[in-house]
């Protein structure tokens, strides 16, 4: 009695519960439709007289059914969903829940008929099938006419009608996911589609177009504000400039979803849970393939490592320092010399990291002393060494402060790193350390040759100590590449900070043209040559395509939808060139673990050599002599060639030695 009584309370408590409340209405108009079906269908096959002599036995039946729908109804949870954004799963949950509730019916109809009993078994059983077929219909119905209703009543004037680039992978979820959305956003008014077999049909009521279509004719005839790119067709569309100019020169506003990724695409739908679109900027248009790391296997090599990281609160060490500090490692050391931004990146740690352990030290890494103190205390596995001047025009006012910060600085890191037993240490390098044209660039191919002698030394004593066998020594790693999107002092934020004040927007020369790379991309790739690395290597990444910085500030302007905005071309800065090289023109490479990876196959130098010529120009550049600082640069980079600079008279004057 009492284990009835149990089983009575938590039905009831189910069925009532505030929670699932407003499910009731939907169940009860079920319920009322498979009821009235069954007086309907009774009295289609018996007319009027025969329905009047029956209605009591019939009413029975009908309220009989109506109880039985509810059992396929909880089964398949066809009360659950919220009509007006009624899919196909939906009316085949209908279906299925009608079929249970249908068999149920069957059997106890036959055996009550069989039986003589007729009190709740009015129908024959095909009449029973009648019912439920046209209870089903009128389901459907009910949901459609629902979800018609809803989306003309809440039809938006402020809605744009959209294009969506890209149909069948992808494009058809993420048109489902723009139609949910309330107030909508858009109107879907057509696909453009990289399947030509489905040209001129229809997908959702809308056409389909391809892109040999007239685009221009199709934004006027259909009046299109914006343009919605399926997140499987971002690479394509970022590619494709013909139809990006088009776009822009038609004031269509292009949307993509920033966040989505493989996993918000499956089977050509977009999932639920993926990002809602956003108004695209010009770094999103830059032409670029997408590169996809193993960061799986980064992740093992550093967990549970103590690490650090140089650098830390600029761009490309600061990325970095998230990165690793998703992958759990023991703790972490960050170093910086710029107080606030280090206070930032400490801010950073405590809220978004705050299980991993970690120390923000704000100083100098040519304070040898400081350096040697902070190795010796926290025994670093791994060094990642972003700390470097770089701004090409202050450098070159400013030769000395290169060659302390950047040469000296590095080989106090490597030196620490081998007299400290650091497993593996890497350094950022860059594209103007190739050929270099100015100080900068020299001073970074300095710290590409100092870690890579060293690393060939440690490699060879290594070897020789243990007999020509494999052994352990720190590993030194070089990573090259070139301008990274959104950094500090990048031209992109400069762009947009001159267009907002109405221009003139400053290029240096009409011709001049840059690599770029997004900065969580430069860092997983840094990572994942960093700990695949066997030391000595100088890893270059493939950067794409190069991009006209003159035809990056019209599109940015463009986009802008600012109006009488000028370009302004002021002369290359000093020691700037027109074309950046990620390689030495006397250099090959080979390919690695990575397609967007390679090694660069460098001239080798003597570590002793090399050590001597460091000591020589850190002892030449506390003089704050610019001229003989520069000339010893150029001397033990003989490919160092000034370009529109004061020391340019340096490369006559040597020629001529």
């Amino acid at each position: 009695m009492n284990q009835n009584k149990d089983i009575i309370r938590r039905v009831s408590s189910w069925y009532f519960s505030k929670r699932v409340l407003p499910y009731w209405v939907i169940l009860l108009a079920d319920s009322f439709i498979v009821f009235f079906c069954c007086i309907f269908t009774f009295w289609i096959t018996y007319k009027t007289q025969v329905l009047l002599d029956h209605l009591n036995v019939l009413f029975y039946t009908s309220l009989f059914y109506a109880a039985i729908s509810w059992i396929g109804a909880r089964i398949f949870r066809t009360y659950s969903g919220i009509l007006r954004y009624s899919s196909f799963v939906d009316l085949m949950k209908l279906t299925y829940a009608n079929a249970v509730s249908l068999g149920i019916a069957l059997v106890v109809t036959i055996i009550l008929r069989r039986t003589g009993h007729f009190t709740i078994a009015a129908l024959r059983p095909i009449h029973t099938c009648i019912v439920f077929l046209l209870a089903t219909l009128v389901m459907w119905g009910l949901r459609v006419m629902v979800k018609f209703l809803f989306d003309v009543t809440n039809a938006d004037a402020k809605a744009q009608r959209a294009l969506i680039y890209g149909a069948l992978t992808g494009g058809i979820g993420l048109a489902k996911n723009i139609r949910s959305q309330s107030p909508p956003q858009f109107v879907i008014c057509g696909f453009i589609s990289h399947e030509h077999r489905i040209k001129d049909m229809k997908l959702l009521g809308v056409p389909v177009y391809t892109l040999e279509d007239d685009l221009e004719e199709i934004i006027e005839r259909e009046h299109i504000q914006a343009l919605l790119v399926s997140p499987a067709r971002v690479n394509e569309f970022r590619n494709n400039q013909k139809v990006q100019d088009i776009l822009i020169s038609k004031g269509i506003k292009i949307y993509m979803a920033h966040e989505a990724t493989e996993a918000s695409v499956k089977d050509g739908e977009l999932q639920a849970d993926s990002m809602p679109m956003q108004e695209v900027s010009v770094e999103d248009l830059l032409p670029r393939s997408e590169i996809r790391v193993d960061m799986d296997s980064v992740g093992k090599q550093l967990a549970g490592k103590r690490i650090l990281i140089t650098g830390s609160a600029g761009s490309i060490g600061m990325e970095i320092v998230r990165q690793v500090a998703r992958f759990g490692p023991e703790k972490l050391m960050l170093v910086d010399q710029a107080e606030t931004p280090q206070h930032d990146v400490r801010l950073m740690m405590a809220r978004y990291y705050p299980q991993v352990p970690c120390e923000v030290v704000v100083t100098s890494i040519s304070r040898r002393t400081r350096m040697e103190f902070i190795f010796q205390d926290f025994r670093p596995d791994y060094v990642f060494h972003a700390a470097a001047y770089k701004h090409v025009p202050m450098m070159e006012d400013n030769p000395s402060e290169a060659v302390l910060n950047n040469i000296y600085g590095t080989k106090v890191i490597a030196d620490m790193s081998v007299k400290y037993g650091v497993k593996k240490f890497v350094m950022i390098s860059t594209d103007k350390a190739v050929n270099p044209t100015n100080v900068m660039g020299c001073s970074k191919r300095i710290c590409e040759i100092y870690v890579q002698s060293l690393d060939r030394k440690l490699k060879m004593e290594a070897l020789a100590a243990s007999h020509g066998k494999s052994a352990d020594y720190t590993q030194f790693v070089t990573t090259r590449f070139g301008n990274v999107l959104g950094s500090n002092g990048s031209v992109i934020p400069l762009f947009r900070e001159q267009i907002k004040k109405g221009g003139p927007v400053t290029v240096t020369d009409e011709n001049i043209v840059r690599f770029f790379m997004l900065i969580p991309e430069a860092c997983k790739l840094v990572l994942e040559a960093g700990t695949k690395g066997n030391g000595g290597e100088i890893f270059v990444f493939d950067m794409g395509q190069p991009v006209k910085i003159a035809d990056l500030a019209k599109r940015m302007i463009a986009l802008s939808g600012a109006k009488d905005v000028k370009i302004e071309y002021t002369g290359l800065r000093e020691g700037e060139k027109l074309y950046e090289e990620v390689l030495n023109e006397l250099e090959n490479t080979k390919p690695t673990f990575h397609e967007k990876i390679r090694i660069a196959q460098v001239r080798e130098y003597d570590y002793e050599d090399v050590a001597r010529e460091i000591d020589e120009l850190v002892e030449i550049s506390k003089q704050f002599d610019n001229m003989a600082t520069v000339r010893k640069m150029k001397e033990m980079v003989p490919e160092y060639k000034s370009n529109n600079s004061v020391y340019e008279v340096l490369d006559q004057e040597m020629a001529q030695e």
